[in-house]
């Protein structure tokens, strides 16, 4: 089966390389329409499509086989849904936000606004998070030892 698998992508590359070398210029106007580009693409979609498949799959069996797994999975969801739920009330619908959009061309909503806030909210707290579990270990076996 691994010898397989890498056949068919040694073959994809060797495509890929083919089609790359295939491109049209960057000065031709009609250059988003022509075949290599296309192929290119259908391949990149086709990658995606099996590292999506094997992910979620390798994933959820990994998920139901192992004993207590379940159980952290569903504590992470819902500190995710309680991350989200704080990010949503501290974010605002600025009307001011409202206004200078529509004067630029945008049309937006208040609810608009508010759903972009949060998820810079929720973007900001998980980064810091981030960070804080990245250095707190580290500290702590520098000052442990």
């Amino acid at each position: 089966m691994n010898k397989i698998i890498k056949i068919i992508l040694i073959v994809i590359g060797l495509v890929a390389a083919v089609l790359w070398f295939s491109l049209p210029s960057a000065d031709d106007p009609d250059a988003i329409n022509s075949g290599a580009m296309n192929f290119m693409f259908i391949i990149m979609y086709l990658l995606l499509a099996i590292a999506v498949v094997t992910a979620l799959f390798f994933g959820l069996s990994k998920l139901f086989t192992t004993p207590g797994s379940i159980k952290k999975a569903l504590f992470a969801l819902g500190g995710l849904a309680i991350v989200v739920a704080i990010s949503y009330g501290l974010s605002s619908n600025n009307m001011a936000v409202v206004e200078t959009m529509s004067q630029r061309g945008i049309e937006t909503t208040e609810g608009t606004v508010k759903n972009i806030g949060m998820g810079l909210n929720v973007f900001f707290i998980l980064t810091a998070v981030a960070v804080v579990l990245m250095i707190f270990p580290g500290l702590k076996r520098m000052f442990v030892k």
